[in-house]
């Protein structure tokens, strides 16, 4: 798939990129995959996730700004207040949601936003690219439903990077 967009497109001295985790034993490794962006220079990484994923990583090894669902609340107090998930989606150029898991890509196909993540997705502006990353049991990912949510949020214009075959935590082999 052809990307719309580089860093070299954006006019300005950092390129912003929100990375959304979701409940997926693959968020173990957002420490990593923060860490790795953050290697790419003139690179800004801001973190949203879901509560379900809190339980794979620990928040003080995550050395950038990280929202949850709490934040959404905190920051709005009246009608000329920010919206953070609308901020959100204005201060970033790319989005990536690494790992993606079965009940997010659910969600997000059928246009609920319930959480954080969720609404700066429904918002997210479509001119701009949203990466996302499947990250599920196999049982899960070879289910027929799952084929058909990923074609929808590739209908919306995203771009499925795919999953591999490995051994799962669970200890079965597959994608």
């Amino acid at each position: 798939t052809q990307l719309r967009w580089s860093m070299e497109a954006v006019p300005r001295e950092r390129f912003r990129v929100l990375l959304g985790v979701t409940g997926s034993v693959a968020a173990l490794k957002l420490p990593l995959l923060v860490e790795e962006l953050l290697k790419i220079p003139r690179l800004e990484v801001k973190v949203v996730t879901t509560e379900r994923a809190k339980h794979f990583y620990n928040a003080q090894e995550i050395p950038v700004t990280l929202y949850g669902d709490e934040d959404e609340w905190q920051l709005w107090q009246g009608r000329s207040d920010p919206v953070l998930h609308i901020e959100l989606r204005r201060w970033a150029d790319l989005m990536v949601v690494a790992p993606l898991d079965a009940n997010t890509l659910a969600k997000v196909a059928n246009g609920i936003c319930d959480n954080l993540l969720t609404c700066v997705i429904r918002a997210w502006d479509l001119s701009k690219p949203l990466l996302f990353c499947p990250a599920m049991n196999t049982a899960m990912w070879e289910h027929p439903i799952t084929a058909r949510h990923v074609e929808q949020l590739k209908g919306f214009g995203y771009t499925e990077i795919p999953c591999v075959v490995k051994k799962l935590v669970c200890g079965d082999e597959g994608q």
